[in-house]
């Protein structure tokens, strides 16, 4: 494969299915921006790209289960909690004396500056005298964009409890909407049009919805066997599919290229 063939490099990114279960066993998801280029419109979970900052070794006193994880890891959970925090401000965190954040921790203005970078999301933590739990953020899959693609991303999933203690607020910027929703009524929505859910997201709520609770899936997480997807594209009499390894744990799944977005 010659350079100018070689498939585009898959962006290192991270997701989160944040998870309660009152009233129901429900997920939060935002709705993109329409003018988003990433999934404009759509139905997704908070998420996005690692930056430089999340993976800056001062974390190391700021974050429990530091040295359990290695750097990749390490900054995609931070990357993963500060996406999070931008885009419905939500912390993920606990006071250092083990107290609740609260609800007004998450102003807009200062998620806003951390997403625009002049404040860094290292030094908020810090003032407010917090720390973020590594472990409470578990992996729930990792999905790889198909090479034939022209932006890849190299996506971690993961799974966490919803603090009660605070409330999501969309940042009016990437994310316009938010609601919570079952895993099942979210791809009702989809399959009746009501909403635009794209093809990993819908995969993985498919997998979410097996579980019965927030603490049901998140041990389903952190006891299933950890397999990347990366979706092959093959080409059939109809078209182009998209089609899972068998291993994957999602069962037999292909679908037409062209709806999966």
């Amino acid at each position: 494969m010659t350079d100018a063939q070689a498939p585009a490099r898959a962006v290192p990114a991270a997701t989160v299915m944040l998870l309660r279960d009152d009233p129901a066993f429900e997920v939060l998801m935002v709705k993109r921006h329409d003018k988003t280029r990433t999934h404009g419109g759509a139905l997704v979970f908070p998420g996005g790209k690692t930056h430089d900052d999340d993976l800056d070794p001062d974390w190391a006193a700021h974050a429990d289960g530091w040295g359990d994880y290695d750097d990749t890891q390490r900054g995609l959970r931070i990357a993963a909690v500060r996406e999070v925090f931008e885009e419905v401000g939500v912390l993920l965190a606990r006071r250092a004396d083990g107290g609740a954040i609260g609800a007004d921790a998450c102003p807009i203005e200062v998620r806003k500056a951390v997403d625009a970078g002049t404040t860094k999301f290292l030094d908020v933590v810090t003032g407010l005298d917090a720390r973020i739990d590594l472990h409470a953020v578990v992996a729930f899959a990792r999905w790889i964009t198909p090479t034939i693609t022209a932006h890849r991303f190299d996506t971690w999933f993961y799974v966490a409890h919803a603090p009660a203690d605070q409330l999501g607020v969309c940042d009016g910027r990437e994310t316009v909407d938010l609601e919570w929703v079952r895993p099942g009524e979210a791809l009702r929505l989809w399959r009746a049009g009501e909403r635009k859910v794209v093809f990993p997201t819908r995969t993985n709520l498919g997998l979410l919805g097996e579980a019965a609770s927030a603490a049901d899936a998140i041990s389903r997480a952190r006891s299933r066997p950890f397999i990347s997807v990366q979706p092959s594209v093959e080409e059939r009499p109809e078209g182009r599919v998209l089609v899972l390894p068998p291993d994957a744990g999602y069962g037999a799944v292909e679908v037409p290229v062209a709806m999966a977005g």
